[in-house]
């Protein structure tokens, strides 16, 4: 009975939000900011599905300036736990298929963020190009899932180099964004389903990088996010057993 409730309880908030923040941002049309208050609204929804969710935010936060966000992409969830932390200024890369979700694609497409063509390799590329040119003219940062697809319980999967040509191009430090485990946390039919973490890392340079050796610095930032996804992960864990 809970998970019904739950269920139904989500789709009518998220229908909700997907129709107002539609209107919200056709008024502020492609607003650089409309992104960052759509992300928080859905982030509030943590507490329908019986999650507590710490947010963590560095001190120099909005110092950083414009830059390239890299997050761990787990599951749906993903949608009430790190997407509260899009900062403003802020726009998302995301599939083409998007568009056609019930609701939300028009959200997605109205709120400013950027539709990528995976199938097409040089239209990725010339994206990827706009990527860095919008950074610089318009003081924008970019959201990205370089796994490039939910992991769903397979730890963090390899990334694509996407986002770190981009910064690169841009010259433009990288940022990670990560949340602790979701997978298998959540029983719809349980009233609480613990912690959950998402935090902010420090900017990582990519001055010392370029074309040729992307990978290194993918790698690198992969290695720096798996290391602190484990960290929270057993802080959550203690917690739980004291």
């Amino acid at each position: 009975m809970l998970k019904l409730f739950r269920i139904i309880a989500v789709v009518i908030c998220a229908t909700l939000i997907c129709i107002l923040g539609t209107l919200y941002s056709l008024i502020r049309f492609r607003h650089p900011n409309n992104v960052s208050v759509m992300a928080r609204w859905f982030g509030r929804l943590h507490g329908l599905v019986g999650l507590e969710v710490e947010h963590r935010f560095p001190a120099n936060v909005d110092e950083v300036g414009p830059c390239i966000y890299i997050g761990n992409h787990q599951n749906n969830y993903d949608m009430v736990t790190i997407s509260y932390m899009v900062r403003p200024r802020t726009v998302s890369v995301g599939k083409k298929s998007l568009i056609w979700i019930p609701f939300f694609g028009i959200l997605y497409w109205a709120t400013g963020n950027i539709f990528l063509d995976r199938d097409n390799r040089s239209k990725a590329h010339s994206t990827m190009t706009e990527l860095a040119r919008r950074i610089n003219n318009e003081k924008l940062s970019i959201w990205m899932f370089p796994e490039g697809t939910r992991s769903r319980g397979r730890g963090l999967l390899p990334f694509k180099t996407g986002a770190f040509h981009a910064a690169i191009a841009a010259n433009v430090p990288i940022v990670p964004v990560i949340c602790s485990d979701t997978h298998n946390k959540v029983d719809l039919n349980r009233k609480d389903n613990g912690k959950v973490i998402c935090e902010i890392m420090q900017p990582i340079d990519v001055s010392g990088y370029t074309r040729e050796n992307v990978r290194e610095l993918a790698d690198y930032c992969h290695q720096v996010m798996s290391k602190r996804i484990a960290e929270l992960n057993a802080e959550i864990a203690q917690k739980q057993e004291a």
